[in-house]
């Protein structure tokens, strides 16, 4: 039994019951019970057609399931007669099924969970432990996400933008339980751009690859965060920088530049750069004022007020920062970095340690602990 054939195959099954007329919690079930018969008929003899075998078979359990509800009986005579079995259309709608997942009605987390499951493939169970919540809580979320999009029909295109949003939410989740989230977007990303020619979707798949390629060297082996200068180049991967690279420039060879693809150009700069002191920080700068222009997001001005103290001086950086509202998220802890390049160890120490206390997760918290206690180490000598 290849099983990656079959969870290669799940999406666009499930997309062509869609389109068919099924609704989306009733085509997934009737998916899940020709899965089932996959498993327990395949490995003894397996069909020449494998997707042709699985939306028959999926057809016939929608058309069953359907039948023998008496709550539904009322939709019987809208059920279309069962398609002589024949080889599957070679169209993919997986495209589709991306859009209906990704639907405007579902919250944020939904879109993701319900991603993740018709889309990707994963069980509720693995889905759950990803997000380090119980299996129940996850299921009630996929059961109400799917009872939302239930009944949907696209009579224009979907937008691809809101895809690649889940799509960057998924990758940033990156790695919890028995499921690489970040190894998953990518996949899904990789596929998302096989089925639609946008440069933004090849932008955010040169994202995600630049940056996962530096993965292996942000944690020190006691699990504490390692900033990008302090990274050892070395463990690179090599091979996804060039592919996100190639990706990258391909996609703004097409002269229609998205946030996805000027993060990505900033990434690769990073990624370019044989050392931290040898980094292009004007060139990222100009990157910067780039996505300020596409996205006008106070984020990517706290950013580029950092990139600005790196290419112009911390004084410089410093000013900029000064524009913003100390209230941003790790706006604080930008203050506490420019000032020590300053050489305001002092100050620098103080802000250190009240980011700590503003910090969104344990890793970051302790790793500005670490830092506010080695200004103070510093400043007692």
């Amino acid at each position: 039994m290849d099983e990656a054939l079959l969870r290669s195959l799940t999406p666009s099954v499930l997309a062509v019951l869609v389109r068919r007329g099924a609704d989306f919690a009733a085509a997934e079930d009737a998916v899940q019970d020709a899965l089932v018969e996959a498993v327990r008929l395949w490995p003894a003899e397996a069909p020449r057609d494998a997707k042709g075998w699985l939306v028959t078979v999926a057809w016939r359990k929608f058309l069953d399931a359907t039948r023998a509800d008496a709550a539904r009986r009322r939709r019987e005579d809208r059920v279309d007669e069962e398609p002589v079995p024949e080889p599957a259309p070679a169209v993919d709608d997986t495209l589709q099924l991306y859009f209906l997942c990704t639907h405007p009605s579902l919250t944020p987390s939904s879109a993701v969970a319900l991603t993740l499951r018709a889309v990707g493939g994963l069980t509720t169970r693995q889905i759950a432990a990803a997000y380090l919540v119980p299996e129940a809580t996850m299921a009630q979320r996929i059961s109400r996400a799917k009872r939302t999009v239930s009944g949907v029909r696209f009579d224009r295109p979907g937008d691809v933008a809101t895809v690649l949003r889940v799509l960057y939410l998924v990758f940033n989740e990156g790695y919890s339980g028995d499921v690489d989230l970040a190894a998953e977007a990518i996949r899904l990303t990789r596929q998302l751009a096989a089925q639609v020619d946008h440069p933004e979707v090849a932008g955010l798949l040169a994202l995600m690859l630049l940056h996962h390629a530096r993965r292996a060297t942000r944690t020190a082996p006691d699990g504490s965060l390692v900033p990008l200068a302090e990274q050892d180049r070395g463990g690179w991967d090599t091979g996804a920088i060039a592919e996100g690279v190639v990706v990258l420039q391909a996609a703004l060879a097409r002269d229609r530049l998205g946030e996805f693809q000027a993060q990505a150009a900033i990434a690769a700069l990073h990624a370019d750069a044989p050392t931290a002191g040898e980094t292009d920080w004007v060139q990222i700068v100009e990157w910067y004022d780039e996505l300020v222009r596409l996205t006008d997001s106070p984020v990517v001005r706290l950013n580029r007020a950092v990139a600005v103290g790196e290419a112009d001086g911390p004084r410089a950086g410093l000013k900029a920062l000064a524009a913003l509202a100390d209230s941003l998220p790790r706006h604080t802890a930008a203050a506490a970095y420019l000032h020590e390049r300053d050489g305001d160890l002092s100050t620098a120490a103080r802000l250190y340690a009240e980011a700590a206390h503003k910090a969104p997760n344990l890793a970051e918290r302790d790793h500005l602990t670490r830092q506010a206690a080695r200004l103070n180490s510093r400043r007692g000598r």
